[in-house]
């Protein structure tokens, strides 16, 4: 009986040891690495947004040159006839 009393102490101490280290662990994850990592993120999410805005720039062209530039979906569009819809008057 007396082994056994033992045994249930020791064993509800490491159950409790290991909860603590589990606590401490995420306490110490969540107040050092999670703000360098979300740092990180927020960092690259700008470094991705400025590129975007900078995008792939148009050539200057000078002054008095005009030019019409069509998305190449509306030229596909153009020499395609659609379904003729007849309409009546409503008085």
């Amino acid at each position: 009986m007396n082994a056994f009393i033992t045994l249930y102490i020791f064993n509800f101490l490491r159950t409790l040891v290991i909860i603590a280290i589990i606590y401490f662990g995420i306490r110490l994850i969540s107040r050092y690495l999670l703000p360098l990592l979300v740092d990180k993120g927020i960092k690259n999410m700008q470094k991705k947004m400025q590129d975007q805005q900078r995008g792939p720039q148009k050539p200057r062209r000078p002054e008095g040159e005009v030019t019409i530039e069509k998305n190449p979906a509306q030229r596909n569009h153009e020499g395609s006839k659609g379904e003729y819809v007849d309409f009546e008057e409503v008085e």
